[in-house]
């Protein structure tokens, strides 16, 4: 990975302070709930076994992700609630996002597979980062969603 453009923090979610919580937690409605304009409940109950990736702009949290660990929601590792503010997407946060949470997947888990549950139309997005197609299309929360896996780095 060349140089970085934003600010990365890996942080287990005791160690979250009550304003890193928020932000992030802001940061996925803003763009789950408001843009997305899905009603779904958010705070799942899987946020306390995570690690919590957030990236920042100076003081200002721009992209996020949850790290969870093999045998938690899938029998694989994998990245979820992948979250980056609509004015810095254009600016590369979202792949930045990915690529850092890949390499802090294999940092903290080891280098076995990853699976996420991708919205569909970010297919392509995944697949340029190593990700493929697993399952079917699903619908999660009135959103066409997919499995992909990326396998082991050779």
């Amino acid at each position: 990975m060349h140089h970085l453009k934003y600010k990365w923090i890996t942080k287990s979610f005791e160690s979250l302070t009550p304003a890193e919580l928020y932000e992030i937690l802001r940061l996925r409605s803003e763009v789950f709930v408001v843009e997305q304009n899905c009603v779904f409940l958010d705070m799942d109950n899987k946020d306390q076994f995570s690690l919590h990736l957030m990236g920042y702009d100076a003081a200002k949290l721009v992209a996020s992700a949850r790290l969870i660990a093999p045998g938690k929601v899938y029998s694989e590792m994998s990245i979820g609630r992948v979250v980056s503010s609509p004015a810095d997407r254009k600016k590369g946060a979202g792949r930045e996002l990915m690529q850092v949470a890949i390499k802090e997947c294999y940092q903290h888990f080891g280098e076995y597979p990853i699976k996420i549950g991708a919205q569909l139309y970010l297919k392509k997005f995944y697949e340029s980062l190593g990700f493929v197609q697993s399952s079917a299309v699903y619908d999660e929360d009135g959103i066409d969603h997919i499995e992909m896996i990326r396998s082991i780095p050779s």
